[in-house]
């Protein structure tokens, strides 16, 4: 057994009643995992819908779903179980799938669940391809599978897994993915959690029959729920939570799984000082959010964010001399690598990933880099793919994203640079209003004295720097001019 395996996580629930919660993983106070969620904010992430096709795209293969929301949902070709088929017809020759006009029409019912949460100007992702996740099972109708999770490693464990699920009997057109969790429990703990989801799955069907489209039909539970379902797992020695209420939920929740644990739930409630702030953990927080994440030797990673892509740097600390160049260069490299997968991870970071790294000519320094960076990617629960370096330093990574993300949540476009991080000086802010100054004050219908709103700190600027050019506007136009600051 590894040693990653023997240490022990600490799981922190933090809760603002009503309001948000904060859900973290760490192992030896280093966090793993961040999750965050703001009670008020509509989420729609596994849910199942009853819904409408509204229309059927030729071109992208996909329909669009009205589930009730204020965007339609989108369903590509391959997520679309044929038993939603209006008729059985082949796929054309080099296709895998019919021609979804073919198969599917507007106004047609359908139960859907969102995949992803609607970004920007995206709708919801959606399939109809339900999962219903319990403590040891995910139950998936209309799939007859047997899945186990790969972090099951032991083949008899596998195989002892696998016979007992075979024995359990599952229903025609049911099939179920086995959870990390399940590793080690007995048939009576599976069959219950088993029984529970059939009996779940029974009631959203009946739902889903007798409700009028668009509908919810089954609405996931909040974060604090999940947590103790889907992430306690038997390496989490402690359980900390600032809530009395919800540490009493987690604790009738821990008594079922892991009985013998009667201490594993501990609860924080000093007014002084913060869950994060006891466990040192508030800073890391911060750099989840940060465009900057500091390296132990000194070095940096930034973080820029595109349409495509997302691009980490690799920035070194001062130091000098060619061969303390090549040292530093690789010990920073090597920080990168291992703290790159946990940063991502913790801002679930999707789609095209360009990491320039320091060049380094040393091939047993590039081969050492890669192989870190393929070891710390193992952690990650979702699946990505690497390229070698190039010899430009330049690694491609792409990753698949699991869900919401801390700063899809918490953050927004600044309104003043509108998200590029970057404005225009105030010398150019200055000239651009003398200039539309100067258009105004050309006009016939000019008024004797011409009120002109700015930005506080750019009347600042204008009073101080241009001062005399405004006054000789002035003279020239027999003018006066007003310079103030709008109300914000």
């Amino acid at each position: 057994m590894s040693t990653a395996k023997k240490r022990k996580r600490k799981m922190f629930l933090s809760v603002l009643p009503g309001e948000q919660i904060e859900l973290v993983l760490a192992l030896d106070g280093i966090i793993q995992e961040y999750y965050v969620e703001m009670l008020g904010q509509i989420k729609t992430r596994g849910n199942i819908y009853k819904g409408r096709i509204h229309n059927i795209d030729q071109a992208l293969q996909a329909a669009f779903i009205n589930y009730g929301s204020g965007k339609n949902g989108f369903l590509q070709v391959d997520e679309v179980h044929p038993e939603y088929y209006q008729e059985e017809i082949k796929p054309r020759k080099g296709h895998k799938y019919p021609p979804l006009q073919k198969v599917l029409k507007p106004g047609q019912e359908l139960l859907v669940q969102v995949v992803k949460e609607p970004t920007g100007s995206k709708g919801a992702f959606m399939s109809t391809y339900l999962s219903l996740p319990g403590r040891y099972f995910v139950l998936t109708p209309g799939r007859e599978q047997l899945g186990i999770s790969r972090k099951i490693e032991d083949e008899k464990e596998r195989e002892r897994l696998r016979s007992i699920v075979q024995e359990l009997n599952l229903d025609q057109g049911l099939g179920v993915i086995v959870r990390t969790v399940s590793e080690g429990r007995n048939k009576t703990c599976l069959s219950r959690d088993l029984q529970f989801l059939k009996r779940l799955w029974k009631e959203v069907r009946k739902k889903g029959v007798a409700e009028k489209a668009p509908a919810l039909i089954y609405e996931e539970k909040d974060l604090a729920f999940r947590a103790v379902r889907d992430y306690l797992t038997e390496d989490v020695s402690e359980i900390w939570v600032d809530s009395d209420q919800v540490a009493e939920q987690v604790q009738e929740f821990v008594n079922l799984v892991f009985p013998r644990r009667k201490k594993m739930v501990r609860i924080h409630l000093d007014p002084e000082k913060t869950l994060m702030e006891r466990f040192n953990l508030e800073k890391q927080i911060s750099q989840i959010f940060s465009r900057e994440v500091e390296l132990p030797s000194g070095g940096r990673l930034v973080f820029d964010q595109t349409e495509a892509l997302m691009a980490v740097d690799i920035n070194s600390g001062k130091i000098g001399g060619e061969k303390d160049f090549r040292e530093m260069a690789y010990k920073t490299n090597m920080e990168a690598a291992e703290n790159i997968p946990r940063q991502l991870m913790l801002r679930d970071v999707g789609g095209q990933i360009i990491i320039d790294f320091i060049e380094m000519r040393d091939k047993n320094h590039i081969s050492e880099v890669e192989k870190a960076l393929r070891a710390s990617l193992k952690g990650d629960k979702a699946r990505s793919d690497m390229s070698r370096m190039s010899r430009f330093g330049l690694i491609q990574l792409v990753r698949q994203r699991l869900g919401i993300s801390a700063l899809s949540v918490t953050m927004e476009n600044c309104p003043r640079c509108q998200g590029t991080g970057m404005i225009r000086n105030m010398e150019w802010q200055a000239l651009q209003a003398q200039k539309d100054i100067y258009r105004l004050l050309r006009r016939k219908n000019c008024p004797p004295v011409l009120e002109y709103p700015v930005e506080q700190d750019l009347a600042l600027y204008m009073l101080n720097n241009k001062k005399d050019k405004l006054v000789q506007m002035e003279e020239k136009f027999e003018r006066q001019i007003i310079i103030y600051p709008k109300e914000s």
